[in-house]
Parts: C-alpha cells; structure tokens; sequence
C-alpha cells in the first residue's frame, strides 16, 4: 500500500471489508495479515508492510468492529428541518455531527432553510431540536430580523406536532447569536474565539455561516488557488473539530456556478439541477463536508383545469397552464442517503416539503 495520498473512512471501511472477504477463502493468506492487524505494534507493521499508523490504527479499529469486537458508532439524534414531509425524506433530519452544506442560487430558499433551522434547533430532544441556541454568521446581508419575527409568529401554527405550553415556554428570540463579518480573518475570529465559548456554556447546538464562499470568493484571485484551498482545509477542520467536540451541526450555505460541459443539454430537456450548476470553492472544500444539499429554483408550467378534463394531465393537450415556481432540494452526497431529491414551497409560515403525489401536476418550461 503506498501512503503518499491520504485514506478517508470510506477507502478503510472498503479495504477492511476485502480484506475479511479474502480472509474467507482458505487458500489465500489474508487471514495472517489479519492477524497482524489484530496482534502487532503498529511501528512494526508499519515496517514490514508500509502504511502510515494513522492507517492502520484506522483499520484495525475497522476490523475489529466488522469482527464484533466493538460496537459499530452510531448516531440516532437528528435535527428536525420543521416539515413532516422533509424530516421523513432526509430520514429524520440533519445529523448531529460534520459539516453539512446547503448550496445554491440566488434565491433558491437557502436562507429561508436555515432560519428554519434556526427554530427547530430550539425544541427540545424529544421533538426534533436540540434544546439550545444558534449562532448566525452573516457574511453577504444583514440578518433577516424580520422575517425570523415573522416565523417565531407562525410557530404555534406551524409546529402542531407541539404542545402549546411547550412553544411558549422557549425564548426564540433570545437564542439567536447574530454575527456579521466582512473578510475571512474576522470569520476565522469568530470561529476561533466567540464561538467555542458560547457552545462551551451549553448554550449554542447549531452554528450556520450565510455564507462561505461570499469571503472566500471575493478575497482570492485565480492565482491564489492554492493558498485558497489551504485555508479552506484548515476552515474544515476547524470546523468539524468543533462539531464532534460538542457534538453540534455546522451548516454552511454556498454559491454555484454553472456548468460548461453540457450536461443538461437544450432548454426544454428535463433534468436536475446538479446537471447544470455545481457549488463553488472546489474539491478542497468539498472534501470538508459530511453532507451536501443543492436547492435549486425554476419557472414550471402547471396544469389548471385536470379536474375537468383528467386526460389533458397526460396528453398536455387542450389545458390551461400557468407559469409557478417550483423549489427543488437534492441530496448530492451523504453517507446516510442515496442520491434524491424532494420539492419544496416557501410560505410565510416557513419552508415545506411537497409530497410526489401533490406534484403530478406539473411541467417544466
């Protein structure tokens, strides 16, 4: 094994995982390199076999929970989006733990998401939250105060699934920690100061960057590429330090830009979004994530009169359409979920998911 690039826990569970499959095969001698993994010192496998400890100190962990050594890590608390319809399409909501990024264009409901989140964090457990604060980092508007009044307002009508007396008991107002920052080195501050004090006090679960790529875009030039995924790195790790610390969610928003490959094809061709725009600041900061959502946003054609005429919903023929605005909110990537997607509105209560069955209706421009 070379160790010139690094191993993720997805190339050591797959290595683990042929090893054991090997092992079952009498004629071959992966069995004695299982034992080695299971007997010897690190330094000395290192020396008979050459791979870097961490590595290997990595897959034996593996190894011993593929054998039932050890229980396999695992992580059943969720944070709830707010929505029924979206809790039960990410299979129960955000995980606790890493870096979980929403990207997307301008105005796709990005920050409509996590104003939303910024609620539901303040629940307690037993209703999808995690009973403490937010802490808001602003880095291209000035925090939305109103419309986050607007949602506090809507609460009771909102989250029906709550008790009344509960609601009035939480301070949502006072739970939300505003920051604004103008460059990288006042986001790095925050971060690294601010930040790890209030989590410290308990009383901060959720941390969300509006957003990231508004600073790294701005401050670096194409012939900073490489000082800008150095910093990126060192962002995410920091980052997802923090978050298994103190075991809260990090969610970041970030911008995209288009694709020049073609993939989506002609205007009228039907496809998703991440087949015409991808996010932005790279593999660099790809690589920092847990969890990647792409919101998208697109003017659709709706079909009025289906009631009328059923047939005019499948031949498109002879209907009354209207031009709608139709929310589309894709899982890229997440070690949980396969590749999916869920549509979703934005009314003045809040953000939600539209089920398949309410969406028959429609037809892309």
């Amino acid at each position: 094994m070379s160790c010139d690039k690094p191993y993720g826990v997805t190339s050591v569970n797959n290595l683990c995982a042929e090893l054991l499959a090997r092992s079952l095969d009498q004629g071959c001698e992966e069995p004695r390199v299982a034992a080695l993994l299971m007997t010897m010192r690190p330094v000395r496998f290192v020396h008979e076999v050459d791979i870097n400890p961490k590595v290997l100190a990595a897959l034996r962990k593996a190894l011993q929970m593929s054998l039932g050594d050890c229980p396999f890590p695992t992580q059943t608390q969720r944070l709830s989006l707010g929505c029924p319809v979206l809790n039960s399409w990410l299979k129960g909501g955000l995980p606790t733990l890493g870096v979980i990024e929403i990207a997307g264009e301008s105005a796709s409901g990005k920050t409509q998401i996590c104003l939303q989140l910024s609620l539901s964090v303040q629940y307690p457990p037993a209703y999808g939250g995690l009973g403490a604060g937010v802490v808001y980092v602003c880095t291209e508007d000035a925090f939305p105060a109103r419309r986050l009044h607007q949602l506090i307002s809507s609460q009771p009508q909102v989250r029906v699934d709550v008790p009344s007396d509960v609601i009035t008991t939480i301070p949502f107002g006072n739970q939300v920690y505003v920051e604004h920052v103008a460059d990288v080195d006042s986001l790095w501050r925050c971060i690294t100061h601010r930040l790890p004090l209030l989590i410290a006090r308990r009383s901060v679960r959720l941390v969300v960057i509006d957003s990231v790529a508004a600073l790294f875009r701005c401050e670096f030039s194409c012939s900073m590429a490489a000082r800008k995924a150095k910093l990126l790195q060192n962002f995410g790790n920091l980052l997802h330090q923090i978050s298994h610390k103190h075991n809260s969610p990090i969610v970041c928003v970030n911008q995209v830009t288009c694709r020049m490959d073609d993939i989506g094809g002609g205007p009228t061709s039907i496809c998703l979004a991440s087949q015409r725009i991808i996010p932005s600041l790279g593999t660099a900061w790809s690589n920092m994530l847990l969890m990647r959502l792409l919101a998208s946003r697109e003017e659709v054609k709706a079909i009025l009169d289906t009631e009328h005429n059923p047939q005019c919903a499948v031949e498109h023929s002879n209907c009354t359409f209207t031009l709608q605005t139709q929310r589309t909110l894709e899982v890229l990537f997440a070690p949980h979920l396969p590749h999916s997607l869920c549509h979703y509105v934005i009314k003045a209560e809040g953000v939600y998911g539209v089920r398949e069955s309410d969406n028959t209706d429609i037809a892309r421009v």
